[in-house]
């Protein structure tokens, strides 16, 4: 079974940066798109970013364009979430998933305050 790891969330004033990490187990990681989502209470889960098996291609809802970035390192089985200029409605806990898989991490907490 697969296991993700999330790490790097933390408090940050808005238009500070974060950049957070998910390592998976495994050795298949390398074939799988991953995604990003966020949660807040009361809400569900906010498909964030993707990115394509190789890193070719990545995918972002609206609201984060132009200000976060998805990337992996195959030979690291991680990907990363670079959030620039963030904004406190960007507070929420982040997950990181395979896209084909119900295998979630545990998240980690984002908070965007002054």
């Amino acid at each position: 079974q697969v296991q993700l790891v999330e790490s790097g969330g933390g408090l940050v004033q808005p238009g500070g940066s974060l950049k957070l990490s998910c390592v998976a187990s495994g050795s298949m990681f390398r074939f799988y798109a991953m995604n990003w989502y966020r949660q807040t209470p009361g809400k569900q889960r906010e498909l964030v970013a993707t990115i394509t098996s190789g890193g070719g291609s990545t995918n972002y809802v609206d609201s984060v364009k132009g200000r976060f970035t998805i990337s992996r390192d195959n030979a690291k089985n991680t990907v990363y979430l670079q959030m620039n200029s963030l904004k406190p409605e960007d507070t929420a806990v982040y997950y990181c998933k395979i896209a084909v898989l119900a295998v979630w991490g545990q998240g980690t907490q984002v908070t965007v305050s002054s």
